[in-house]
């Protein structure tokens, strides 16, 4: 039974002859390209970071560091367009929001905000004070 956000049948034929890995490949055979596949459109469709993917998909830095090496050889535009799949056309990954104080952005300050200078009690170092 498929899983939702993973791969149908029909999905993988249109696309399993165009992933590295195949025999006849250089270096070592793929015999987990689907598996791996269905690990980045779960974290595409989900939004969960690398490091919490489901423990099925296997561990995640191994997996982010396939996924970067695919992404570096342009596997993923060629899945896209087999795919024909609009969701994949822009992605952003790992992305972090952070509240900034309004003067991040302009280098303001209301009057209100002046930051001030602590003074010593004797600012003339106190020679001539009476």
């Amino acid at each position: 039974m498929r899983r939702r956000h993973e791969l149908t049948d029909a999905q993988w034929e249109k696309i399993k002859d165009l992933l590295p890995g195949k025999d006849g490949d250089p270096g070592r055979t793929a015999a987990d390209n689907r598996l791996f596949v269905n690990a980045v459109l779960y974290v595409l469709k989900t939004g969960v970071p690398w490091e919490d993917l489901p423990g099925r998909f296997g561990k995640p830095n191994t997996i982010w560091k396939r996924f970067d090496r695919w992404c570096a050889a342009g596997v993923w535009e060629r899945l896209a367009k087999a795919l024909g799949d609009p969701e994949l056309d822009e992605v952003q990954l790992d992305s972090t929001t952070i509240k900034a104080h309004p003067v991040a952005s302009t280098g303001r300050r209301t009057p209100k905000e002046k930051k001030t200078r602590p003074m010593p009690d004797d600012v003339s170092g106190g020679a001539g004070v009476d």
